[in-house]
């Protein structure tokens, strides 16, 4: 199957991922320069991914790849490099309806979502980045399933999501000033046209609200990992 750039961006983003736990562990200053020249090819493969893109954003040398991978390298467990966790929570009301929020800098309407805080727990986070985004109050009733977003393609870099399904109890529809543009509650016949990704979490998300408690799912294993997308 022929490579295309979400392959070449995850190839990048995990051979860089290999070269900076390798270094964050090494002492040995010769694996530390194989180390680098790794990181340096990570890069050429993401300027490569970008160009497949057609990036509107203004083009960076793959020096400046390379020095960003540099200065985030810890040391021992701290530098072992593995993918971010997001928190996402897709709250139902009495209704049967889907609380929404649309980006202030994008306009585009999704579930709410947020990076994982230490100090809480998974469930946690999904409480509060609902009551913070929305102003509405809920319970979480279950977890719904584990995306990798790069895999699905709606992460350029190593990231895990793991989502909530969530039941409101109180609180009013109030926007965050600063990340959020508007939010509501909507029908599943009625999402705005700007919702993103509704095709694949839509269902899934409907039919929890409904009631149904089915596995939490995640993605399943792939024959060939590293030949070309086969989703």
């Amino acid at each position: 199957m022929v490579a295309d750039a979400r392959d070449l961006a995850r190839w990048s983003e995990t051979l860089a991922g290999i070269a900076r736990t390798g270094m964050a562990f090494t002492e040995n200053l010769y694996e530390r320069e194989r180390y680098e020249e790794v990181l340096h090819v990570a890069a050429d493969i993401k300027a490569a991914a970008a160009e497949a893109e057609d990036a509107v954003a203004v083009e960076r040398e793959t020096d400046h790849f390379v020095a960003e991978w540099l200065e985030s390298i810890g040391e021992g467990v701290p530098g072992y490099v593995t993918p971010k966790i997001a928190i996402g929570a897709i709250v139902g009301n009495d209704d049967d309806h889907i609380l929404l929020v649309q980006r202030k800098d994008s306009g585009i309407w999704l579930y709410p979502t947020g990076w994982a805080d230490v100090g809480y727990s998974p469930a946690e986070v999904a409480v509060k980045e609902v009551g913070e985004e929305t102003g509405i109050e809920c319970t979480v009733e279950r977890l719904l399933g584990v995306v990798d977003g790069q895999r699905m393609g709606f992460s350029r870099f190593g990231m895990y999501m793991l989502l909530f399904h969530c039941r409101a109890t109180g609180g009013t529809l109030t926007p965050h000033p600063l990340e959020t543009g508007d939010v509501g509650w909507f029908a599943r016949e009625a999402l705005p046209e700007a919702t993103a990704g509704a095709a694949w979490w839509g269902p899934m998300a409907f039919a929890a609200i409904d009631g149904d408690l089915g596995p939490a799912t995640f993605d399943p294993v792939r024959p060939n990992v590293w030949r070309g997308t086969p989703d």
